[in-house]
């Protein structure tokens, strides 16, 4: 007998449906969309579907894996490419197949990223400010431009080159750290060789890697102390790469001039939700969104039309894949 492939997905947004609804349409897949984010408490729901795709900030607990796979259910497809809110050993010792979406805009985050560095560079915070006062005086806002920064790019994967490419085009100098380096970027001379020599030339720091153990709280007191006074730190990462009390501290002392923060250590405390007129509980938040030189943004460097259909597109083509195969393009190694 025929069995009719069946997916669940969850934490849908309303601007992800018209995508979902046209791949529906066009791959005759039954699709169940949920609001609800996939917890131990919602996965029963998907008991009789074939796979699950997902995205959300909040982790995927163990106790939710272990009763995926009670209800049979092995396909795992998230909408995103960050696997650092998931146990990949509990993955594995499961047996559950898990796909990301490695690339879905790195042009959307790299333009954001440039975006905010603009803004920083021109004040406009502080300009929107003194407007709110019908203050309309230039002094003592003056700028700077971005031609005359040496950029720092952490990280040149999609989105670092795209990133590299964007902060040449308005004239920056650039160097790049990876520990992998790009055929063409080399070419061009970019790479150095420590951070050490990125903090003490950049007067701008921008990070687009993933996070590791080995990567957490890297811009700590101690990199802090190695950078240039007045540097601007962006990120649209991962916020645990950043010690932000530290971040914090360097903004008190000057060593930071500036930073845009479009993701923070604690952000599922505050971002994706309307808190209305309620008390914020995260102290380093409240100090940093308080300062005329920080921006920051919840999470939403990735948020384009773009970006959301080619998740929505390339996470449900995963689902289908293991579902058919067994295996599929994107299929995260757990070993």
């Amino acid at each position: 007998m025929y069995h009719q492939m069946k997916m669940m997905m969850y934490g849908v947004r309303d601007d992800e449906r018209p995508f979902i609804e046209q791949w529906q349409e066009q791959n005759h897949i039954d699709v169940q969309l949920t609001d609800q984010l996939l917890t131990e408490e919602t996965v029963d729901q998907a008991r009789g579907y074939d796979g699950i795709v997902a995205f959300q900030q909040l982790s995927y607990s163990n106790r939710m894996l272990q009763r995926m796979t009670e209800i049979g259910i092995y396909n795992l497809s998230l909408r995103n490419v960050g696997v650092d809110n998931i146990d990949l050993k509990q993955v594995a010792k499961l047996g559950i197949k898990l796909t990301n979406v490695p690339v879905y805009s790195p042009e959307a985050i790299a333009e954001f990223t440039v975006t905010q560095l603009m803004q920083l560079l021109r004040r406009t915070k502080e300009y929107t400010q003194k407007f709110e006062k019908h203050d309309f005086r230039w002094a003592p806002q003056i700028s700077k431009e971005l031609n005359q920064q040496t950029v720092g790019v952490i990280g040149t994967g999609h989105i670092g080159q795209c990133a590299i490419r964007i902060f040449q085009g308005f004239g920056a100098k650039v160097i790049a750290y990876d520990k992998f380096h790009n055929p063409e970027l080399e070419r061009q001379g970019l790479y150095v060789d420590t951070l050490d020599e990125l903090y003490c030339q950049a007067t701008v720091i921008t990070l687009h890697i993933p996070l590791f153990p080995s990567t957490q709280h890297m811009i700590d007191a101690t990199a802090i102390a190695k950078m240039n006074p007045g540097v601007i730190i962006l990120n649209a990462a991962r916020g645990q790469l950043i010690d932000e009390q530290a971040l914090i501290d360097g903004l008190d002392r000057g060593i930071i001039g500036g930073a845009a923060l479009d993701v923070m250590e604690d952000e599922i405390k505050v971002f994706n939700r309307n808190l209305g007129d309620q008390k914020i509980d995260y102290p380093e938040f409240n100090n940093l969104f308080s300062r005329d030189n920080v921006l920051i943004s919840p999470h939403t460097a990735f948020y384009t039309d773009v970006a959301v259909r080619n998740m929505v597109e390339v996470s449900l083509n995963n689902n289908r894949q293991l579902i058919e195969t067994g295996t599929a393009d994107n299929l995260i190694s757990t070993d």
